[in-house]
C-alpha cells in the first residue's frame, strides 16, 4: 500500500515518485483535493474509487475507507491512497497508516 500526497494540487507538480505509485497502481482511492485530470493516463490498469469528502457530506466514511483499502491490499493488489496536499496536514493520512500497521500490511508514503 502507498500513501501519496499530491502536493499543491496541479498536475505538474506531483512527484516522480507519485506518478510511479500510481503507474504500478491495481487500485487508487482518491480524495477530491488531488489531481484527478490526468489519473486514467498516470494509473492506466488501475481501478479509481471516489473517496473524497465535502464540508457536511462524507459519501464514504473514514472507516469505509479503511476497510476497502485493507480489502484490496489483503489480496495481494497495490493499493494507492491518494491525497490533496500532504497526507498528514489536514488530512487522515496518521490513521489510515495505522490501520495498515494494525493488521500487518506494508505501507509506504510519498509525501506531497
Amino acid at each position: 500500500m502507498t500513501l501519496v500526497g499530491a502536493g499543491p494540487g496541479a498536475a505538474d507538480l506531483m512527484t516522480v515518485r507519485a506518478v510511479r505509485a500510481l503507474q504500478s497502481a491495481d487500485v487508487v482511492f482518491y480524495d477530491r483535493l488531488a489531481p484527478t485530470d490526468a489519473l486514467r493516463e498516470w494509473a492506466p490498469q488501475a481501478r479509481l474509487f471516489d473517496v473524497g469528502k465535502r464540508p457536511g457530506h462524507h459519501r464514504v466514511t473514514q472507516e469505509n475507507i479503511h476497510s476497502m483499502m485493507l480489502s484490496s491490499a489483503s489480496t495481494g493488489q497495490h493499493v494507492v491512497r491518494l491525497k490533496g496536499g500532504d497526507p498528514f496536514v489536514f488530512g487522515r493520512g496518521c490513521e489510515e497508516v495505522a490501520a495498515c500497521r494494525e493488521v500487518s500490511v506494508p505501507v509506504t508514503v510519498v509525501p506531497g
